[in-house]
């Protein structure tokens, strides 16, 4: 995984060191992650645009905010994930393969942490659980 430090390697080395929160997205094929100082990105598309990227692409990204203490993913399953047209089979797919991005990323930065996704992103999780959706 090759991991870009935005906007320099001292900027987040020294967020790292100080525990202070980062911002990350890591592309879907787990080849590339962008990181920054919350403070230097705000927002994930933000960052994006920062690091020479489309702001737009945001949707090809898993996108996670975290320091010491975990790292809460932002869970938005996009309706084209791998061209996977059944919704449940779609999203059990991208948590599955957030886990493992996420989590090889986490490592590479040196962070062992629990990954939460947070109650406002949790509504996936109803619809892999409701055997009344119509797919």
């Amino acid at each position: 995984m090759n991991i870009i430090k935005y906007p320099c390697d001292e900027s987040v080395n020294n967020a790292v060191s100080k525990d202070e929160p980062l911002l990350a997205v890591i592309s879907f094929d787990g080849r590339e992650a962008i990181v920054s100082h919350i403070d230097d990105a705000v927002e994930h598309h933000v960052l994006l645009a920062n690091a020479g990227r489309k702001s737009t692409d945001i949707d090809k990204f898993f996108r996670v905010v975290f320091d010491r203490s975990g790292a809460d993913w932002t869970f938005i399953c996009p309706p084209d994930y791998k061209e996977i047209a059944h919704k449940v089979h779609r999203i059990e797919r991208f948590y599955k393969d957030g886990f493992s991005e996420i989590s090889e990323f986490l490592y590479a930065m040196g962070y062992v942490v629990g990954i939460n996704i947070p109650k406002r992103y949790r509504r996936h999780f109803e619809v892999m659980t409701n055997d009344e959706v119509s797919l």
